[in-house]
């Protein structure tokens, strides 16, 4: 199916601006414009493509639209570099999700090394980055070890370290006599979201019992830290945002010696892994010194 770029242009900025009128002003033409390439392109596909807003959102078919666009300006950029061409307007947008622990601990690392690319990051659970790819709604992502997704190229970065941690005084007002499930099940413990299951899984592993302790939602990975210090609750902890706070007191791991590490993957679509081959190298290097 061939479809005018334009008419994807149209699509991907008003998806990035929220609106037709931002979209018109991003692309130098009028709203009418831009609402007669969105028709257009709603008629060659057979389906509404846009949520109107405000702000202006994708169906799952206008995100399905908005991807190939991407994916087409990748392409695009890789062939104008083999061929010594001069490059388009713009750089490339590449659309990626990942967990916020990845982007707070190493990922802004990767955006550094290839200043050619725009990105599109989005923000889910390391248990379900993987569905995003199998949507087809972003061309790569970060997702734990052991779910490849079909036609995808995966490539292993190693694990993220997660600590067991909180506050000193935190730790001797609920754990002065060890840390037992008793304990662990009145003790106020951290969750990023009702996705989160780090806290669960750790605790099955101290204990082999499943506990449901009380929990505070931080869904900050920043937050997270800011709210383990201040004393608030105990959490797991990526090694590479407490590291200092360990290292001067201000929170302590509630059991030493017991991390949970979580293997996670670099995958990336196939039919773009080429064109992504200098994203791919930079992942690679910025996770070889933030991952054991």
């Amino acid at each position: 199916m061939l479809i005018d770029p334009h008419h994807l242009n149209a699509l991907a900025a008003i998806l990035r601006y929220g609106s037709f009128d931002a979209a018109a002003s991003e692309l130098s033409v009028t709203p009418s414009a831009i609402s007669q390439r969105i028709k257009a392109l709603e008629d060659r596909i057979g389906t509404s493509l846009i949520n109107r807003g405000p702000p202006c959102t994708a169906t799952p078919a206008g995100l399905r639209i908005a991807k190939h666009a991407e994916d087409i300006g990748l392409l695009e950029s890789q062939l104008a570099r083999d061929l010594t061409l001069e490059s388009g307007p713009g750089p490339a947008r590449v659309r990626i999700a990942l967990p916020a622990d990845v982007l707070a601990a190493w990922f802004i690392d990767v955006m550094t090394q290839v200043p050619d690319l725009l990105f599109d990051l989005v923000i889910d659970d390391q248990e379900h980055s993987a569905d995003w790819l199998r949507r087809g709604e972003v061309s790569a992502a970060i997702t734990v070890g052991g779910q490849p997704v079909t036609g995808c190229d995966t490539h292993a970065l190693g694990a993220m370290r997660y600590l067991a941690t909180a506050s000193p005084e935190f730790t001797k007002r609920w754990f002065s006599e060890g840390l037992t499930a008793r304990s662990l099940a009145q003790a106020p413990c951290l969750v990023f979201n009702r996705k989160d299951s780090l806290q669960r899984v750790w605790i099955s592993a101290q204990t082999g019992q499943r506990l449901s302790p009380p929990s505070h939602f931080v869904p900050s990975s920043h937050g997270f830290v800011d709210a383990a210090v201040a004393g608030l609750g105990w959490g797991m902890n990526p090694e590479p945002l407490v590291r200092d706070a360990l290292q001067d007191g201000r929170l302590c791991e509630i059991a030493p010696n017991a991390p949970l590490d979580v293997p996670l993957n670099w995958q990336v679509g196939r039919v773009l892994a080429s064109a992504l081959t200098p994203l791919t190298k930079a992942v690679k290097h910025s996770a070889a010194k933030a991952l054991i």
